[in-house]
This record gives C-alpha cells, sequence and structure tokens, in this order.
C-alpha cells in the first residue's frame, strides 16, 4: 500500500484503545459487515471518539506528507486534540490518551444524563430563545455559523428548547453525543480530567494553534492539561474564529477529516467573500474524485507524485463508508464530533498557502450505490405517481441547496456523498413531507438518507391515502 498514513495511525490508536479499553477501534470498525451510522452510535463511546481522532489525524498526515504547510491549525471541540497533535504537541499515542481519558473520566463521573442538540437559528437568537425558556442548565455550547447553533443540557430542557424552536419555524436536530459537552454542569469532571492527563509528554507546537474554545493560541508554557480540561465546561465560537481568521488575511481553509461539514460552515460564516478557497480531504467531489486530490495537487508545496487513488482503493472505503458517514449521526460539525456535528483544523499557510485543518467528526466519502430503482406503485387517482414525485423533490433539493439538479440521483447519499449536513437535510424533510401532510415527527433521517427513499415515503403515505386535503 502506498500511502501508510491511515494504517499506521490507526495501529498507534489501536494500541491505545486496548490498554484502555481491552479492544482496538480497527476490530469494530473494519471486520466484518459494515457499520451503518445507527449501529455506529450504539457501540460504546470510545469507539466513535477514538475514530474520529484518528480519522483527522490520518488525514493531517497525508496532507503534510504531500507537502501542505500550513499557517495555523485550527480545532474545533475534539478537534483540538488532533491540532494539537499535528503540531507536534503530542504524539498520535498521547493524543489517543487525552480522548480516552477524556471519555472515560466522564463515564465515571456521576452526571445526569446530558444531550445536544443543533438549532438553525444564529447565537443571539438562540440565547433569545433560552432565556424563554428560564432554564439554566440549557446552554449555547457552540455557534458554528449564523444558521447553526448548538445547545447543550439535559434531556428533557434540550427538547424542550427544540419544541419551541420548530413553534418558531426553526429547525432543530438532536445530536448523538454521549455527554452534554461545553457546559458548566461538566465542572466536576474538570480536575479529575486533568489529573489524568497532565503526565503525558508535550513539546512546544511547531505550528501555531489557536483554540476558538480559548478564543487564542496556546502558547509554549501553557499547562495544557487544565486547558484541554476547561473544554468540558466553555463554548465553542467557531463562527468568530473563521471570521477573525479571515480578517487576519486567511482566505484558504483545509479541513481534515469526513463530512467536510466544517468546510460549508466556513463558506457560510463568510457568505460575502469572493477569494474563499476551501477543501476537503474525505469527502468525495461532484466529479467522483477525493477531496484530498484537489487539496495536495493545488495548494501543497511539493506534492508527493503518487496519486491519492491507491489509498483509497486500500483503506479509503472502509474509513469513510464504515467510519466517516457513520459519525454524521454522532458529532456536531466538524471534528470531533458533527458536525458535532458534526469535525478539525483549519489552517493557512506562512507561505502563500493558509490551508484549515479540522479533525472532527463528521462522515463523507461512501461510494456510490447501485441497485436497481424502486418500482412505482400505482397511485391514487388525483395523487402524483413517483415519477412526478421525484422530479418535484430532486427540484426542491436542488434550488435549496444550489446544486445541479442531475447530482440528485436515485442512490446518492446525501450526506456522504453530497456533503449535506443532518440540519439541513431535517430542514428540507420537514419542508416536503409538510408540502404533502405528512408529520415531521414521523420521519427519521437515517432512514431517508438519498432522494429516493425520500420519495419513496412520500409515495407510500399518497398512496396509503395519507395525502392532505391542503397538498391536494
Amino acid at each position: 500500500m502506498k500511502y501508510q498514513q491511515v494504517g499506521t495511525t490507526f495501529k498507534a490508536v489501536d494500541a491505545v484503545a486496548r490498554e484502555r479499553f481491552g479492544n482496538a477501534v480497527s476490530a469494530v470498525l473494519f471486520d466484518g459487515v459494515p457499520l451503518t451510522a445507527d449501529d455506529l452510535v450504539e457501540q460504546p463511546g470510545w469507539v466513535s471518539q477514538l475514530a474520529v481522532y484518528a480519522s483527522a489525524v490520518a488525514a493531517w498526515r497525508i496532507l503534510r506528507d504531500n507537502g501542505l504547510r500550513p499557517r495555523i491549525l485550527v480545532g474545533h471541540s475534539l478537534g483540538e486534540i488532533p491540532a494539537l497533535v499535528a503540531a507536534g504537541v503530542f504524539s498520535v499515542e498521547d493524543g489517543a490518551r487525552v480522548v480516552a481519558e477524556r471519555l472515560r473520566t466522564l463515564e465515571e463521573a456521576d452526571l445526569p444524563t446530558g444531550r445536544m442538540a443543533a438549532l438553525t437559528l444564529d447565537g443571539q437568537r438562540t440565547r433569545r430563545l433560552l432565556d424563554l425558556l428560564d432554564d439554566p442548565a440549557v446552554v449555547v455550547a457552540a455557534e458554528n455559523h449564523d444558521r447553526q447553533t448548538v445547545i447543550s443540557g439535559p434531556e428533557s430542557s434540550v427538547r424542550a428548547a427544540l419544541r419551541v424552536a420548530r413553534e418558531l419555524n426553526a429547525g432543530g436536530l438532536l445530536l448523538a453525543s454521549p455527554f452534554a459537552f461545553h457546559n458548566p454542569a461538566l465542572e466536576p469532571v474538570r480536575a479529575p480530567f486533568a489529573a489524568r492527563i497532565g503526565g503525558l509528554l508535550r513539546q512546544a507546537p511547531d505550528t501555531d494553534v489557536y483554540s476558538p474554545i480559548l478564543r487564542r493560541a496556546y502558547r509554549a508554557d501553557d499547562d495544557l492539561a487544565a486547558l484541554l480540561a476547561e473544554h468540558l465546561v466553555r463554548p465553542v465560537d467557531f463562527r468568530g474564529t473563521v471570521r477573525g481568521l479571515y480578517e487576519a488575511g486567511v482566505t484558504t481553509f483545509v479541513e481534515a477529516g469526513g463530512l467536510g461539514a466544517l468546510g460549508r460552515c466556513v463558506a457560510r460564516v463568510l457568505p460575502e467573500a469572493d477569494d474563499l478557497t476551501i477543501r476537503s480531504t474525505f469527502t468525495l467531489e461532484a466529479d467522483g474524485r477525493l477531496g484530498v486530490e484537489r487539496a495536495v495537487a493545488g495548494l501543497a508545496e511539493d506534492p508527493a507524485p503518487d496519486t491519492f487513488e491507491r489509498f483509497w482503493a486500500a483503506y479509503g472505503t472502509r474509513l469513510v463508508a464504515r467510519v466517516q458517514a457513520g459519525l454524521a449521526a454522532s458529532a456536531v460539525p466538524l471534528a470531533g464530533p458533527a458536525e458535532p456535528a458534526p469535525a478539525t483544523a483549519a489552517a493557512p499557510s506562512p507561505s502563500p498557502v493558509e490551508p484549515a485543518q479540522t479533525g472532527m467528526p463528521t462522515p463523507n466519502g461512501t461510494p456510490p450505490r447501485t441497485g436497481a430503482p424502486v418500482a412505482p406503485s400505482p397511485a391514487p387517482a388525483g395523487a402524483p405517481d413517483r415519477e412526478e414525485l421525484f422530479a418535484t423533490v430532486r427540484a426542491l433539493y436542488a434550488q435549496a441547496l444550489e446544486y445541479p439538479e442531475e447530482v440528485f440521483t436515485e442512490e446518492v447519499l446525501l450526506e456522504a456523498e453530497l456533503g449535506i449536513d443532518s440540519v439541513k437535510q431535517v430542514e428540507l424533510l420537514t419542508r416536503v413531507t409538510g408540502r404533502y401532510g405528512l408529520p415531521p415527527s414521523d420521519v427519521r433521517l437515517s432512514d431517508h438518507d438519498t432522494v429516493g427513499k425520500v420519495v419513496d415515503l412520500l409515495h407510500a403515505h399518497l398512496v396509503s391515502g395519507g395525502v392532505s386535503s391542503a397538498a391536494a
């Protein structure tokens, strides 16, 4: 295998997983039947957390080994750990130990069940909504862009906030995060976590690493254990970080990891910018090429002569199809989780290159699936047939997302192949199901991950006589 970065990264992370949890991440991800998104969410938390971490580090190492030289690294939430590894602060193994101890400390603490949710509101409107609830346990955990803010808190309170948001015609989605991160309720865990990682070896960063949580770059004399523990209780300001980088002259962002959610966040933070270059790694481009090929070909100082197809053929399918696609449901946008989902680093460079490395959760690149289209059932008189429904839904998705209609085939995966994040999918599902009188609460996002499946849902609803008078 020509590109060994994924294999060597997962080998190092597997050693830590066996040391801390008694099993290897690779054994869960790559052996046996491929995992679906729901399957991965049901795995122990250490599997998804270490998978996100390993994916981000592997992506970064591929970019680095192909000549990419960032000016600055930025991590989102969990993604700050792989960003520090990318800067040489921690070894790959010790970065994995930080991730492992973070999770173990939380699992061993006696904390109430918490959840996180992404709302399609900006930070200011989200805070007003939370003021209406008058529940101090629910807080803003992350501001990703003007149309996505993440909240965290007790499960009942987060669900209440989602109900209020929907009454205000705002979209919202529960995230499959194992804990309510970035919430002061995790304060009891902060000191124990810092103590567990305080003895890990660290080096001065060889590249600046900016923290959207601390809102400054890490310094060589920082107490890293204490600062990483603060991440548990402080919010993420990704929106402000991206805008600050752009105002400082950064125009190129390269996301290291899957899903491409952080890159889309950058574009939504800076909709007025006409000089942005945004690249991803483990996402498929419209022409079927893996995103990292464009990144290294267009930005690297001395790109390797070999193409990335070797890596994709040997490892990429499994990594993206089984890990990254599954993580779409487990994280907020970007590094780590997403995004969330989620989901690590943003990177600009000292040379003309100014890329952004990210490491998050988040998952993409599942190869196109094949299969015969579902045969349409006859529709009752007055109801549109399946072909007409497909044309309508495809046109709606294309218009809302500003994609060419031909991109939306029956079987193309909305998130894994087109990079449409979960929150946007919820908005679109709500729009099309509402148009035909189907309550959004009856729809599971993970069961309708292609346009064809959305059309099947609507068609089944209509042929069963469920078309509403308003839709008719």
